[in-house]
């Protein structure tokens, strides 16, 4: 078993490859390129760089989470196939690269959803929380603004 963290990549995170380094047991991360959009092929050489740049700080990239899926695949637009195409072969690149895990997310229209990104715990480190009766009373249209009063600063790319 290899002891990972998530890390969301340079000028996404603010944790950086040598402060994961430096916690003990912790060889690799799970991570993706940020800087691709839904259904955006992945360049070689962007993986190829996001890899060195983790190999080059004593780490591996232990995988992918997530090669985004494009609103058309999930509902079925007849532009689908443009976009399953540009999956498969982000799929194939990762593999080339020796990236051999992705973490799938098929959720339908947000990537993902949260309540709070910096919710309080008693010993006074924060995580991501998720409270449905939270989520119920958002405005979709103040959903941004809601989440980013309560993250603390804290920014989560998607």
């Amino acid at each position: 078993m290899q002891m990972t963290m998530r890390w969301f990549g340079t000028g996404y995170d603010s944790v950086t490859l040598k402060q994961i380094r430096q916690v003990a047991g912790v060889t690799g991360v799970i991570t993706t390129l940020y800087g691709t959009k839904p259904g955006e092929l992945w360049k070689a050489e962007d993986i190829c760089a996001m890899k060195d740049e983790v190999e080059d700080a004593g780490l591996t990239v232990a995988g992918i989470e997530s090669v985004n899926i494009h609103d058309s695949i999930k509902v079925g637009s007849p532009d689908r196939e443009e976009y399953i195409d540009n999956y498969i072969k982000t799929l194939e690149r990762l593999g080339e690269a020796d990236i051999r895990l992705v973490c799938y997310n098929f959720m339908p229209v947000f990537d993902w959803t949260r309540s709070d990104l910096a919710k309080m715990r008693p010993d006074g480190s924060t995580v991501l929380a998720y409270d449905q009766k939270i989520i119920d009373q958002i405005n979709p249209d103040d959903m941004l603004s809601t989440m980013d009063a309560k993250s603390n600063g804290f920014v989560l790319p998607g």
